[in-house]
Order: C-alpha cells, then structure tokens, then sequence
C-alpha cells in the first residue's frame, strides 16, 4: 500500500476504535461475571433448584402449577412458564399485571414433583442484574440495546481496519515482538498489536454475535408481522382468549410435545403475550443435541381445543439471532470454553485499555534527538 492509502486506513482504525473503545471496555468488563452467572447463582445462593427426588418421580399437572404459582398473586396473568434446560424438575411462572411486555414481573419457582413453591426469586435486583442491564441495554431499553450494536459495528470496523495496518506497521519485526527495552509507548504498542491479533477471531466473532443479539426486539417482531399474521388469519379481530374459556394446558403441552418428537419444552407463551397469539398456547422445544438445544420450535396450540395448528420453522434470522446468543457469551462447551471465553475477555481488556493509553499518550513521547549538523549549527550562530 502506498502512504496516502496508509494514512486512510490509520484514521478509520484511529476513529472506529476511540469511539467505541469506553464502551467496548464496559461491555467486557460486565461481560466477564457473566460468562459464569450460573457458576456466581450457586455461590451467592441465588440459584433455586429442586430437592433432588428419584428420576421416575411423577409430575403433577401443568394446569396444577399454574395453579399454585397464580394463587401467589392473584391479582395478575400468567405470561410465560419455562423449565431449566439441566432440570425438569422445575417450572419457573413469570406473572404480570397484564399480557403485555413490562418490567413488572413476579417470578414464581414451583417444584414439577410436589407442587411445593421453593421461591419467588428476584431477577431485577442484585449485582448481576446491574451487570445485566449494563451489558445489554445501558439500562435504557430499544434505544440502549441498538446504541450499542452501533458500538458493535465500529469494533468490528476497527478490527477489519486494524488487520489491514497490521502487515505495513509490523513488516520490520518478527511476530510476536515486544520491544521490552524501548519507552513505555513503544512496549504498549507492541502489545497492543500482538495481543490484537491473538484475539482477533475471537473478538471478531464476539462483536458481531453481540451486535446481531442487540437486534432481537426488531427481530421478533418482524417475524410476528411476517410469518405468524398470516399463520393467525383465521383469528382475525378476535380478542384474547379469556382465561376461562382455556382449555387444559398440560393438554396442550402434551400435544405439542407428540407434533415434535425428541424435543423437550424451553418455555411456553400464553395468549396476548409478546412471543404468543391472542389465541394460542405457543410451546417453544428445544433440541437434545449441545447445538440443536439452543435452536426453538415453535408449536401453536389453540388456547381453547388444545389442538395444535401449526407448528412453522423459524426464519434464517432468527436461527442466527439463537446461535448467536449462547456464542456470545460462551454456553456451548461447558466450563472449559467458558474459562477460555474469560481469558479471551481479559486480553480483549488490555486491548482496549491499552489502545486508550496510547491514545491519551501520544503527544508525550520523548523527542527525536537532533540531527549533529543541526546542533553545530546553532553553535556557530551562538
């Protein structure tokens, strides 16, 4: 490359990376606690698991848990029910003051053996809840969540940029070089570009997993405008089904389950909620498989018959969306990938932070020394 292009490329690496550096350091920061949320539940006691009971304990009903976790606050609506992927032992009964998204939840864990309520655990308080929310949306919901995927997009402008600089700034030195006897400047630049490219892939597949899950609301939404409206046609201007015209969700669960064999239940959405119809139990499966259990079927099941209508495949973005989600923070390889997502994490760390050094110290470094001829010059005019 000749210089001019030289330069071009410098200040898009020099802009993309100073605008998005702060919040990619937060965004890591917060990250790291998360990549072990379960492993950090168990250790402050705010995981809730069910008693350990034989295998082939019986289940009560579905209708029944629904039961007792409404009784607990009667004076809400069941939005949505879902199982832990390591235990169906468990149900987990979100309740709002209406079918509608909120903030406004109560959470209720019922044993899926006994009927027993073993919490109503808090997901808006704590310290991964504030870890949560900074990651995700800046504790500013849509707006947040899509400032932020804009911060996704210069990463990843940054990273292209900088693969791009790699080659002309560092053709003199051998790979891997830190100049260990320079200034202080010189040594963080080095490492900067060494651990740059170590994490390269990572943090490449990182930011644009992170920037496809800040797009999830939209996602949803266009897939309830493009494929479920016409999928609820036949539904056209009715009203939510009330709840006393329902049918038997265990009923329903149980047929949605024969429409999917080899699947197990994620969650389920009922009528009038946001990833449901105003007439359907819609049941989300999920695979058995480390990959296939983070892909969803969906199955609509009408609220009323409790016979399943149809059972559509999700569109190609919302598999990437899914994907993403559980690659973003590491979920696919048990504890080994989740320690290497860390120690990802933490070079990225000094990435950024050292990227911001040398930005803050560039008018610093110490000055050429003078040229001889020059000095003997000002000696003759003294």
């Amino acid at each position: 490359m000749n210089s001019r292009t030289i330069k071009t490329w410098a200040w898009v690496h020099k802009w993309s990376s100073l605008v998005c550096t702060v919040f990619m350091l937060l965004l890591c920061i917060t990250g790291l606690p998360l990549i072990f949320h379960h492993e950090i539940g168990h250790l402050l006691g705010t995981e809730v698991e069910a008693p350990k009971m034989p295998a082939d304990t019986p289940r009560i009903s579905l209708d029944r848990v629904l039961e007792i976790a409404k009784a607990k606050h009667p004076d809400r609506v069941v939005q949505f029910a879902s199982q832990p992927e390591d235990d169906n032992g468990l149900w987990f009964v979100t309740l709002t003051p209406t079918p509608a998204p909120t903030d406004d939840f109560k959470s209720v864990a019922v044993d899926a053996r006994t009927g027993d309520v073993l919490a109503q655990p808090r997901f808006d308080e704590g310290f991964m809840y504030v870890m949560f929310k900074l990651h995700v949306d800046l504790f500013a919901g849509l707006p947040g969540k899509l400032f932020l995927g804009f911060m996704g997009l210069l990463l990843l402008v940054a990273i292209v940029s900088g693969v791009v600089l790699y080659s002309p700034f560092m053709r003199k030195l051998e790979f891997g070089t830190v100049r260990r006897d320079k200034r202080p400047r010189l040594k963080w630049l080095d490492l900067h570009n060494l651990l740059g490219v170590v994490t390269l892939v990572w943090l490449f597949v990182v930011g644009s997993t992170g920037m496809i899950n800040t797009w999830a609301d939209l996602l949803i939404k266009y897939w309830q405008y493009d494929q479920l409206s016409a999928l609820l046609a036949p539904y056209k201007n009715e009203p939510v089904v009330a709840v006393s015209q329902r049918g038997s969700v265990q009923s329903s669960m149980e047929a949605a389950l024969q429409r999917a064999p080899g699947m197990k239940l994620s969650f389920i959405a009922f009528p009038g909620t946001s990833f449901s119809s105003p007439h359907h139990n819609t049941f989300f499966l999920r695979g058995n498989e480390p990959f296939s259990s983070k892909l969803f079927q969906p199955v609509l099941v009408d609220a009323k018959t409790a016979e399943v209508t149809a059972a559509p495949r999700l569109p190609w973005y919302l598999t990437a969306l899914l994907v993403s989600q559980p690659l973003h923070f590491g979920d696919y390889g048990g504890m080994p990938m989740q320690i290497l997502w860390a120690l990802l994490d933490i070079a990225t760390i000094i990435v950024l932070g050292s990227g911001l050094y040398l930005w803050l110290k560039r008018g610093s470094a110490a000055p050429a020394a003078q040229p001889p001829d020059s000095a003997a010059a000002m000696k003759a005019r003294a």
